[in-house]
């Protein structure tokens, strides 16, 4: 079991670590261009590619009906403190 686990497990990890080192690279790359417009170009793009992935997620139909109850609340809540202010038996 032992040798079986090494057979497949290390040159799993080892693959593993070959891949994932262009992946940090990609995104230290940008600093050792050397002209300075492609050097620029590659920020932007990078800076675009976080924007992107910091894209709020849009408004789904449970949020918006997380909302519609908030809201209901509140209009009950001032409903019921303005019976509360009516003077009963005066």
């Amino acid at each position: 079991m032992d040798s079986t686990l090494l057979k497949y497990a290390l040159p799993a990890l080892i693959a593993l670590a070959i891949f994932a080192t262009p992946a940090a690279a990609l995104e230290q790359n940008c600093r050792f261009i050397q002209a300075k417009p492609d050097r620029e170009a590659c920020y932007k793009r990078q800076e675009e590619e976080l924007a992107t992935k910091r894209k709020p997620v849009p408004a789904t139909s449970e949020s918006k009906t997380l909302e519609s109850l908030h809201q209901m609340r509140q209009d009950d809540d001032a409903v019921y403190r303005s019976i509360n202010n009516i003077c009963r038996g005066c």
